[in-house]
Formats: C-alpha cells, structure tokens, sequence
C-alpha cells in the first residue's frame, strides 16, 4: 500500500472522527426514536463533515500526487483521479480529454 502522508492528514483525520461522531449520535438517536427532523439535522452534519475531509484530501491530492505525477508524465494518477471524482460525484468525466 502506497503512504499519503500530506501536509493536512491530520485535519482529515479530524474531520473523519468528527463525522464518526456525529454518525454514531444519529445512530442512537434513531434507537432511541427521536424525531425524524432531528435526525436529518444531524445526519446533514455528518454529510458537512464528510464533505469538508473530501475537500482537504482533494486538496492535498491534487497538490502533492497530481503535482509529482505530472512532472513524470503520470497519467495513471490522473486517470485515478478522474475515477473517484466520477464516483463522487456521480458522472462521468471522459479520461484524456483535454489533459496534454
């Protein structure tokens, strides 16, 4: 397995943990038979933390991996990268297009 060690591992680290948090309290929540309005304000802040870590490691990704893959004609990264951003957000984004 390849090591991503960023600058801002950390702080997704954090976000991760906060979403874990945040998860699990809706989990108990919804045990315990809380409100459904109650349920999707938290349920939307698990979604805001996931979102904020996916920023940063996007982030970092493009600036350190995209970067270096870049400068030694990598395009499998950038092909990778292509592929999750298409998962993530559900379309499909055609690989070398554009991409000298």
């Amino acid at each position: 397995m390849n090591e991503h060690n960023h600058p801002q591992s950390k702080q997704v680290i954090n976000r991760l943990s906060r979403a874990t948090g945040h998860l699990e309290s809706v989990k108990k929540m919804a045990e315990e038979g809380r409100d459904c309005s109650e349920l999707l304000v938290q349920i939307s802040a698990v979604i805001s933390a996931l979102n904020s870590a996916s920023k940063v490691i996007l982030e970092d990704h493009i600036n350190h991996c995209v970067v270096e893959a870049a400068k030694v004609d990598d395009k499998k990264v950038i092909n990778d990268l292509i592929d999750a951003i298409n998962e993530y957000v559900g379309i499909n984004v055609k690989k070398d297009a554009g991409i000298h």
